[in-house]
C-alpha cells in the first residue's frame, strides 16, 4: 500500500466570469475566466494530519472540493487513496469524507440519531452497516446523550460534533475538513482540537486535510502546513520548517512573509 493518501500534481482550477463572484474579488478575470488554483502539486501521508493555511480566496476551499469530487479541475491530476479524482470518482467518494464548516445542512426538526440514519442512507450504508456505525460516532464525540435531541436545539459546539460524526459515519480513510471550528468560543475550539488530534488522527490513524485561518489551531493540530496564496503553493513544511523559512520563530510573522514571496516550485 503507498504511504501516500493524497497526491496532487499540477493541479489548476478556472471558473467562468459568471459562476463565481467571490474569486472574482482576489483576482481579475484572464481570458473569460478567473484562475483559483494555479499549478498546486502536495503530498499528503497517511495517517497524517496537514494544515492548509492562507488568506480569502487563496484555493483552500476548492483544493477541498475537487478531493471529494464536487468540483471538476481544469487541468492537471489528483487522487485520493490511489484513485483519481475524475475518472474514479466512485471510489474516491468511498474513501474521503467531507465536513464543511456550515452546520445548516441538517434537519433542523429532526434528532441528531435521525439526521444521521438519513445521511447514512444517502451514503448508500446498508441498515446493519448503519445501526452499527452511527452509535459508534456519536459516543466518539461525546453525544450519546443528545442522541433525540432535535437538532434545532444543539449549541454551536454539539452542531459542529454532529458534522464530525457524519463525516465520520463512512468510515472514510480521508477527512477533509473546512474551518471546524470557525464561529465556536475558545473553549468549544479547544475541545474540537483536541478531538481531531488525539481521536482522529491519533486513535483512529485517519489522514486529515484541515483548512484554518487560526495558526494556534494549526500548530496544535497538523503536522505539516501548506500555505496557498493566490492559487499556489507559497510555503510547505513542518511548523518549525515554516518558521526557519520565514527567518522568524513566529509562525504569524512567517505567515505574513510567506504570502508575500515568490511561490515555491
Amino acid at each position: 500500500m503507498s504511504k501516500l493518501a493524497v497526491a496532487i500534481q499540477n493541479l489548476t482550477k478556472t471558473f467562468s466570469v459568471g459562476n463565481v463572484l467571490r474569486a472574482l474579488q482576489k483576482n481579475p478575470p484572464k481570458k473569460g475566466g478567473t484562475e483559483v488554483l494555479r499549478g498546486v502539486s502536495l503530498e499528503v501521508y497517511r495517517g497524517e494530519a496537514l494544515g492548509l493555511l492562507g488568506p480569502n480566496g487563496a484555493g483552500k476551499t476548492t483544493l477541498l472540493e475537487i478531493l471529494c469530487t464536487l468540483l471538476l479541475p481544469t487541468g492537471g491530476q489528483a487522487s485520493v487513496g490511489g484513485y483519481d479524482v475524475v475518472r474514479e470518482a466512485r471510489q474516491v467518494r468511498k474513501v474521503v469524507s467531507y465536513c464543511p464548516s456550515a452546520s445548516d445542512n441538517f434537519y433542523p426538526r429532526l434528532t441528531g440519531m435521525a439526521n444521521l440514519e438519513f445521511y447514512a442512507l444517502l451514503n448508500n450504508l446498508s441498515p446493519q452497516e448503519a445501526r452499527r456505525r452511527i452509535p459508534t460516532v456519536l459516543n466518539l464525540v461525546e453525544l450519546d446523550a443528545s442522541r433525540d435531541v432535535a437538532f434545532q436545539r444543539y449549541s454551536e459546539g454539539m452542531k459542529q460534533r454532529l458534522a464530525l460524526a457524519r463525516a465520520l459515519l463512512t468510515d472514510p480513510e480521508l477527512l477533509l475538513l473546512d474551518e471546524p471550528t470557525r464561529s465556536l468560543d475558545p473553549v468549544l475550539q479547544q475541545e474540537i482540537r483536541k478531538f481531531v488530534r488525539e481521536q482522529v488522527v491519533a486513535k483512529l490513524g485517519k489522514t486529515v486535510l484541515l483548512v484554518t485561518h487560526s495558526l494556534l489551531e494549526a500548530e496544535q493540530v497538523c503536522d505539516r502546513l501548506a500555505i496557498l496564496h493566490r492559487g499556489q503553493i507559497v510555503s510547505l513544511g513542518t511548523p518549525e520548517e515554516i518558521k526557519r523559512a520565514g527567518g522568524t520563530e513566529n509562525l504569524t510573522t512567517a505567515f505574513q512573509r510567506a504570502v508575500g514571496a515568490t511561490p515555491c516550485l
